[in-house]
């Protein structure tokens, strides 16, 4: 089998133990005879396999009493949509900062249920940095706060937590879910896409304060509803099963090697050994985002020669470094280093930009 690290922002690289884990279960999951993917939903061997996931994020992050955790579909891109639809209640707007182009389509979906109030954007210097939070313009009477923990896509990640002033709080931490340690209980709700620090696609995991369900608006479908899977503890209908045993077998990974606290060392590190080799090629490469808000999970930067970007992804290729092509709105490289990408994989791409730009600099 070809040895390549994938740096692809997501579906992304999952680890290898987990994928072996799951080779070696495929046909006959615990003894069973059946696999995973044909198990009934509701059969005591799926039961457990969910049961175990949900116990296993609890732990890892450290989730209070007092919260539901939701094994839900239609990603995290779905609730932009159940997140007004769910939290408004009596309200008639929201807070929503905008760092990206995740938080734009949050705004943008907003919208159509509600005011929005846009309390800071950094839109005026193309996203390279999180506006200081004493500029922020916050409505009291807003029916939440929302905000984008780390841009996927510009590379961009909150370096704090907004600060509490009696509106809940609602993040979606798709792309850095896991990754460092998070106080849960300043949050209403936590939402991320599975496909990045979880497991495969087709899933999204919502960690959700119980005094926030129930303020959905009469109408709202059912499917749509947070209190119908709450109250269903995420099986009103058949969930996505397989992402969820991949999801379970990631968590125990992640126990194994020292929970969410070791991994965030871990990504600290990875991270250094890039926007190290950025800084210190003399403006071959470079990142036009702030150091202070520089991205743990998707380091992006381009070339001195965007002549030079197709060499440097074909060049790439040949060394077993795939997927580092930029996403199209915005061009560029981008090296996703999530939990899954193993160090070894960092040194060798943070050599290869070494060796590139003495080749072509």
């Amino acid at each position: 089998m070809a040895k390549v690290y994938n740096f692809s922002a997501g579906p992304a690289v999952l680890p290898h133990e987990v994928l072996a884990q799951a080779q070696s279960e495929m046909l006959d999951w615990h003894g069973s005879g059946m696999s995973v993917m044909e198990m009934s939903h509701r059969g005591k061997e799926f039961m457990e396999i969910i049961h175990d996931a949900e116990h296993d994020l609890r732990e890892l992050m450290h989730v209070p009493a007092g919260y539901k955790v939701l094994f839900l579909q239609g990603g995290a891109s779905m609730q932009f949509s159940m997140v007004p639809l769910n939290l408004l209640g009596d309200k008639q707007s929201v807070d929503i900062v905008n760092t990206g182009h995740w938080s734009k389509l949050a705004v943008k979906e907003a919208r159509r249920y509600c005011n929005v109030n846009v309390v800071a954007s950094s839109e005026d210097r193309n996203f390279a940095y999180v506006p200081a939070e004493d500029t922020w313009q916050r409505d009291p009477n807003a029916a939440y706060l929302h905000y984008t923990s780390n841009e996927t896509i510009g590379g961009l990640q909150f370096p704090f937590v907004p600060a509490d002033q009696g509106v809940p709080l609602v993040c979606d931490m798709s792309s850095d879910f896991l990754s460092r340690e998070v106080d849960v209980s300043k949050f209403g709700l936590i939402y991320a896409g599975a496909q990045k620090n979880i497991g495969p696609s087709g899933l999204v995991v919502l960690l959700v304060r119980e005094d926030l369900l129930g303020r959905a608006r009469a109408d709202l479908p059912t499917m749509l509803n947070y209190q119908t899977h709450a109250a269903a503890d995420s099986m009103y209908n058949t969930p996505a099963t397989y992402p969820i045993y991949i999801a379970g077998l990631v968590f125990k990974w992640l126990k194994q090697l020292g929970g969410v606290k070791g991994m965030e060392s871990r990504n600290a590190e990875k991270a250094g050994l890039l926007y190290h080799a950025i800084e210190a090629s003399e403006g071959f490469y470079h990142t036009h985002i702030d150091a202070p808000f520089r991205s743990r999970m998707n380091v992006v930067f381009r070339l001195k020669d965007d002549a030079l970007e197709e060499s440097f992804l074909m060049e790439a290729r040949k060394n077993g470094l795939i997927q580092l092509k930029g996403h199209r709105v915005v061009g560029g490289m981008r090296a996703s280093i999530y939990n899954a990408m193993p160090i070894e994989g960092v040194k060798a791409l943070a050599n290869f930009m070494q060796d590139f730009a003495r080749q072509h600099g």
